[in-house]
């Protein structure tokens, strides 16, 4: 797999430039699927359901046929409600004119950012499968149209600028930061905002458009059903709840909401099982099929398992994965108490060190040169053992570059990591994972021996480094052991974030 190079496009700052950009990229197809639905349009024996049946294994084909199909029947009232319907709207010349234009490529050669994207919509998909479809039978080519492409406007941003979308991603969801400030700062407008209005350009199913803005217009509505969901664990008591309140009921109960929740379970799904944004989206599921909250995630797990299965691919994390570790992650431990912080000194040299990763140039003559830059900076900040390792594709192992505190013949090390589900989640993007004494035991045993013994006690921070969307590194450290202070995570946070600031720079130079 090549490297994935940087976006030369402009980062646009107003929605109208974002619709100009993103309706120009053209999504690559897997090769595979692209043979097999080209060798349908050739085969006269093929029917349209066939050939739709075969376009489902990629997203990408899927919106570029409904896309093409609206943009032809833009007199008719409705958009096509089903791929059967886009595809006979188009017929099979113009089908096959589309799909020339369209480039075919290795999966592996995807970018993982557009691959883990639509990996979320094939998750979402089968989440509305299993948990919708026997209820709303008639409306299910709705709903899983709908499903699969409620997320498709990000799909060629992906594709444009993966590592906005990545930085979004850090700061958002794993940093906690005001999501308005955040996306103003990275994209110049709100994100919601071009989702909406990529998705009325392309006319997707209406109710992709409608969980827009609910999302943006409906605040309050999600706030009174969620107060329901909370306060009434019963079904019953909830129903009762929501018929006390007609309007509200009946503004839960629009089917068009079924493709909004199976995109809330799939994408909350990707950072944990127990975060209490995917609690949200599970509490507001069982309301809306008023079933008790322990049935609903019984059922969205099995769904996800399945998902695997079907769309699971190398590369890419699917949240399936996560329901082999401990439900209760982030319990409480009463323990040792915290390391003391770094002293003021200490964080003094921490960010000469940070500066030095962060010159441009860059200010390293080689890669051992840089790593060891690196490995100062962690040891400033506090960490106690630390362990930079390389990522070694052709020999599917991880190789050691740089040690601090742990035994020396760990410079020697050699890490395969093809069995370990750990470090290939962890190698697939930019990653972080913490284990903590709550986390520890399960984790340890997917982890490779020869990493975990030089890492005594339950504490351990592992993070992967990419450059240009491409993982190079991972880096592990502790202080001791024990429980970390705070201070020493942050900084090992924004020290990761230096390193691949470091790598890009320093590929750059020799590129």
């Amino acid at each position: 797999m090549q490297s994935e190079k940087a976006s030369t496009l402009p980062v646009p700052q107003t929605v109208d430039t974002w619709l100009t950009q993103l309706d120009s990229i053209a999504l690559p197809v897997p090769a595979v699927a692209y043979a097999k639905v080209q060798a349908a349009l050739n085969d006269s024996r093929k029917s349209l359901r066939d050939i739709a049946d075969l376009m489902q294994d990629s997203p990408a084909l899927v919106l570029s046929v409904l896309r093409e199909a609206n943009l032809h029947s833009s007199g008719l009232a409705e958009p096509a409600e089903s791929l059967e319907v886009a595809l006979n709207r188009l017929g099979l010349a113009r089908t096959g004119t589309l799909l020339a234009r369209l480039p075919s490529v290795e999966l592996q050669r995807i970018p993982v950012a557009l691959r883990q994207l639509q990996l979320i919509s094939q998750h979402a998909t089968q989440q509305a499968y299993g948990l919708f479809a026997n209820q709303l039978a008639r409306l299910w080519q709705d709903i899983h149209l709908g499903s699969l492409l409620f997320l498709a406007p990000l799909w060629p941003m992906a594709l444009a600028h993966p590592k906005l979308l990545e930085e979004w991603e850090l700061r958002v969801i794993h940093k906690g930061e005001c999501a308005k400030r955040v996306e103003k700062a990275l994209f110049g407008v709100r994100l919601l905002d071009v989702c909406q209005a990529l998705a009325e350009r392309w006319r997707l199913p209406v109710w992709v458009t409608q969980g827009y803005n609910l999302l943006m217009n409906e605040q309050r509505n999600l706030v009174k059903v969620l107060r329901i969901a909370h306060e009434n664990a019963e079904p019953l008591k909830q129903q009762q709840a929501l018929d006390a309140d007609l309007l509200l009921r009946r503004w839960l109960n629009q089917p068009a909401n079924t493709i909004l929740l199976a995109n809330g379970l799939a994408l909350s799904a990707q950072q944990a099982w127990d975060t209490p944004h995917n609690l949200r989206w599970q509490l507001l599921t069982s309301l809306y099929l008023q079933q008790p909250l322990m049935e609903l995630q019984q059922q969205v797990h099995q769904n996800a398992a399945a998902s695997a299965r079907q769309h699971a691919a190398p590369g890419v994390w699917h949240p399936a994965e996560a329901l082999l570790w401990p439900w209760d992650t982030r319990r409480v431990h009463k323990g040792p108490l915290p390391a003391p912080p770094p002293s003021a000194e200490a964080l003094q040299v921490w960010r000469k060190h940070c500066g030095d990763l962060l010159k441009e140039p860059s200010a390293f003559a080689n890669a051992m040169h840089l790593t060891l830059c690196a490995r100062d900076a962690l040891v400033a900040s506090g960490m106690q053992r630390v362990l930079l390792l390389m990522l070694d594709r052709k020999s599917d192992s991880l190789r050691v570059h740089q040690i601090a505190g742990v035994d020396k013949s760990a410079a020697a090390l050699l890490i395969p990591y093809k069995e370990s589900t750990v470090l290939q989640r962890l190698l697939a993007q930019a990653t972080q994972l913490r284990l903590t004494p709550g986390n520890n035991a399960q984790f340890s045993a997917l982890l490779p021996a020869q990493l975990r013994n030089l890492f005594s006690g339950e504490n351990l921070l592992i993070r992967s480094l990419a450059s240009n969307g491409r993982v190079l590194m991972l880096v592990a450290a502790d202080q001791g052991g024990g429980p970390f202070s705070e201070v020493t995570v942050q900084a090992f946070g924004k020290t990761g974030q230096c390193i691949e600031k470091a790598l890009s720079t320093f590929s750059q130079r020799n590129g």
